[in-house]
Parts: structure tokens; sequence; C-alpha cells
């Protein structure tokens, strides 16, 4: 059995933008995805979810133990052997207080990235593969307006600096904003259809990533 981990913030958590709370789990995208590769190889894929709310790259936010970098490690040690790593952070790297540009963002993910390809914490003590995944643009902002000033411009602009930051690393890489659309409910969440979209989506990247899993003779 594969092992893959979701490294992310609220939307990788479930959060439902039309009430605040959590989505009940089989609507997460994590969930969807494990249920894809469940149905075209039965029983040979684990999906671990591995969503904070707030969640940051490798800024220490004053409100909450939020910092990407500082949890990462310990997580991917605590599910040793994992074969590979989904990241998809950034939203939360631009609320104001921060005052990070898209591209300074793009580099707090890569280097997350970078964490996980100098590990151990893979296979045989070797390092996890890694797909970073870009958020979607900001939907239209309310009860975060304020928390967010500024940050629905830099959102039109991260997903592009990820991937572009990401392909010079050499990190496989793949585009949410593609496919899915944050909800207009609150700006940043995704409502049950996305993360349907999403988890399917990602499904025939990761296969494409580490593999079909081999079926013993």
């Amino acid at each position: 059995m594969k092992t893959i981990l979701c490294f992310g913030d609220s939307n990788t958590w479930g959060f439902n933008p039309s009430n605040g709370e959590r989505y009940p789990k089989a609507i997460r995208w994590p969930t969807v995805l494990a249920a894809a590769l469940g149905a075209e190889f039965p029983g040979k894929y684990e999906v671990i979810a591995e969503g904070q709310n707030g969640r940051t790259t490798v800024w220490e936010d004053p409100v909450g133990h939020k910092k990407g970098s500082a949890y990462l490690l310990p997580c991917l040690e605590t599910h040793k052997p994992v074969d590979l790593v989904i990241i998809m952070l950034g939203t939360n790297d631009l609320k104001h207080r921060f005052g990070l540009s898209s591209y300074d963002v793009a580099r707090g993910v890569a280097y997350l990235a970078g964490m996980v390809k100098t590990s151990e914490f893979g296979p045989g003590n070797s390092a996890p593969a890694v797909l970073i995944v870009a958020p979607p643009p900001f939907g239209k902002l309310s009860a975060f307006d304020q928390e967010f000033e500024g940050g629905a411009e830099k959102s039109l602009t991260l997903g592009r600096d990820i991937l572009a930051y990401a392909a010079q690393k050499g990190f496989p890489r793949f585009d949410a904003g593609g496919v899915i659309r944050s909800s207009d409910r609150d700006g940043i969440h995704l409502e049950p259809e996305e993360h349907r979209r999403l988890g399917a989506a990602l499904a025939s990247r990761v296969v494409d990533i580490i593999g079909e899993p081999r079926t013993a003779p």
C-alpha cells in the first residue's frame, strides 16, 4: 500500500463557507481522492489528510501555532513511510499582517517541498515524492475581507508564481485554479462540488508521480 499525505490549510481540513463548520468527511477533497484511487486500485493507496485552519508555509503567525514548516517534519515522521506529500498552501500567507508578495509566498511553498525532498521519511529511508498544488484565486471576500485586505489582488498571481517557482526547482505541480474556483460565500473556501472536482483531478496526477501499485504475483 502506498501512503499519500495531504498537507494543507482549511480547504484540506474541510472548512464549510456556508456556516464555518467542517464538512462531513466524505465531502472533503482528500477523501474524494482516496475514493477515486480506491475505485481503480482497491486497497492499494492510503490517503492521510493533514489540514489545519490558518496554516501558513514558513511564516510565524502571532495568532496561534500555524507555521507549516514547524510541523511538517514531525508530521512526516509520524506517518512514515510516506510515498507522496501533496502540499496545497499559500492562501493564508496572503493575510494583510504578513505583507508578502505572491512571489514570496511561492518561495515559502517551495521551501516546504524542499524539506520533504531532503527528509528520510519515505520508503527505505528515502525521501517521499512531492506534489505542489497551487490554490485557486480568491472569490468575493466577505467575512475575511479585513484579514485578507489586499490579498485578493495578490491571489490572482499566486498560482502563476507558485507554479513557476516549483518548475524552477524541478517539483511536480498542479494548478488547482484550472479546475476549481473559490466560493463567493466567503472568498477563500470551497463548495462541495469543488472538493469533488479537485479530489478527482488529483487522482490521475498521483498515479503519474508515484506509479500504479504493484500486484503481488
